[in-house]
C-alpha cells in the first residue's frame, strides 16, 4: 500500500506531479509527430523512427552532464530549466506545416530532447532523496506509475485532438500549445516550490 503521508513532503509531491505532466507532454507529442511524419510526410515506420534521432542525440549527452549541472545550480533549478527549455522547443514548432523542412523540425526536437535530458536525472534523484531510504522502493514505484499514467493520458488526449484527418494540423498545433503550457507549469511549480515551508 502507498503511504499517503509521503505526499506531505513538498519535493516528493512536486516531483511526482512533474513526472506526470512531463510525460503527458513528451509521449503525447511523440505520438502526434509520429503521425505527422508518416501521414503527412509519407515516411515509413522505420524512417519515422530515424526522424527522432535529433531528439535522442540531444537526450543522451545532456543526461551525462545533468548531474554536474544539478550539483552546481541545485536540482530544482535544473529541473525547472530543463522543462522551460523543452517548452520553448514546443512553442517554436507552432509554425509546423505539412511542407515544413525536416531540418527545422529536427532542430526543435533537439531543444525538446535536451530539456528532457536535463530534467529527468535530477527529477528522479530529488524524488528518491525526499523520502527515507527504507521507502525509496515505494518512491521509485510512485514516480514510475505517475510517468506511465502521464504517457497514457498524453497519447489519449493528443490522439483525440489529431484524430480527424481533415483537422490534423489544427490538432497538432493544439497539442504543441498544451505540451508547452504543461512544461512551463512544471517549471514554475518546481521553481516556486523549491523553497521550504515556513
Amino acid at each position: 500500500m502507498l503511504p499517503l503521508s509521503l505526499f506531505g513532503h513538498r519535493l516528493f509531491a512536486l516531483t511526482s506531479l512533474a513526472g506526470l505532466l512531463v510525460n503527458v507532454a513528451f509521449y503525447g507529442l511523440i505520438f502526434v509527430l509520429s503521425l505527422y511524419f508518416q501521414r503527412l510526410n509519407g515516411l515509413s515506420a522505420l524512417a519515422t523512427g530515424f526522424a527522432f534521432l535529433p531528439m535522442l542525440g540531444a537526450v543522451l549527452p545532456v543526461n551525462l552532464v545533468a548531474a554536474r549541472v544539478a550539483e552546481r545550480l541545485g536540482a530544482p533549478v535544473t529541473i525547472a530549466t530543463g522543462a522551460a527549455l523543452s517548452a520553448l522547443g514546443c512553442f517554436a514548432l507552432l509554425g509546423i506545416q505539412p511542407d515544413t523542412s525536416y531540418w527545422k523540425v529536427g532542430a526543435q526536437l533537439m531543444f525538446i530532447g535536451a530539456g528532457l535530458g536535463l530534467l529527468v536525472p535530477p527529477l528522479t534523484s530529488t524524488l528518491l532523496g525526499s523520502v527515507e531510504k527504507s521507502r525509496s522502493g515505494i518512491a521509485a514505484g510512485v514516480l514510475n506509475s505517475t510517468r506511465q499514467t502521464g504517457s497514457v493520458l498524453g497519447v489519449a488526449l493528443f490522439g483525440a485532438l489529431v484524430g480527424q484527418s481533415d483537422a490534423f494540423m489544427a490538432g497538432a498545433h493544439e497539442a504543441l500549445v498544451i505540451s508547452g503550457c504543461l512544461l512551463l507549469a512544471t517549471s514554475a511549480a518546481i521553481w516556486f516550490g523549491k523553497r521550504p515551508t515556513a
